[in-house]
């Protein structure tokens, strides 16, 4: 092999892995967005033009966030977005992801839960040298209610652990992150 053709082979590879990358921050950013009530975090994951399908409702990228927002603050006081399972097929500046999500919703009485199984079907495309999702369509493939009345016993509560919380004071924001940083909530 002629160090041309060597070149040429890292020059893609790397190329994929950065692209590979920023698709998969452009997940996250997007389920970071909605547990944190981040609207703008939420619509710097899509495109302008951008679309989302949750069940039979539609929203443009730009209007998915306050939707989301008002649907989770209203049968949830926290809730985790977490992206398991990621699979990408790149075709130069357009992709087709399917990412795996696993949302856990504590309830309004902070004593129930709601896990939510299903995925992510989103394509994605690079414009201007960002990637973001063009379309997202998600699916739900199980769910369950929990009993989550552990998170308001005493013994829970002096453990004294973290909470997120729903706004810019999410100890995720703040820069430098120091152990005297002052936590906004606590369980």
């Amino acid at each position: 092999m002629s160090a041309d053709i060597d070149l040429s082979l890292l020059r893609s590879d790397v190329q994929y892995l950065l692209d590979r990358t920023a698709i998969l921050d452009c997940v996250a950013r997007h389920a970071r967005g909605c547990d944190r009530h981040d609207v703008d975090l939420i619509s710097s994951a899509y495109h302008d033009d951008g679309v989302d399908e949750h069940g039979v409702v539609v929203n443009s990228g730009a209007d998915y966030g306050e939707w989301a927002n008002k649907t989770h603050a209203e049968t949830s006081i926290v809730h985790t977005h977490n992206i398991t399972t990621h699979t990408c097929e790149i075709d130069g500046d357009t992709a087709h992801a399917e990412s795996y999500v696993i949302v856990v919703l504590i309830g309004s009485d902070g004593g129930s839960a709601q896990f939510i199984t299903g995925r992510y079907v989103d394509r994605l495309e690079r414009r201007g040298g960002k990637w973001r999702i063009a379309i997202r369509r998600s699916t739900v493939e199980g769910m369950f209610l929990a009993d989550a009345r552990v998170l308001q016993s005493k013994f829970f509560k002096r453990q004294g652990y973290l909470i997120g919380t729903r706004d810019r004071h999410d100890l995720s924001y703040e820069r430098p992150l120091t152990m005297d940083t002052p936590e906004p909530a606590r369980w």
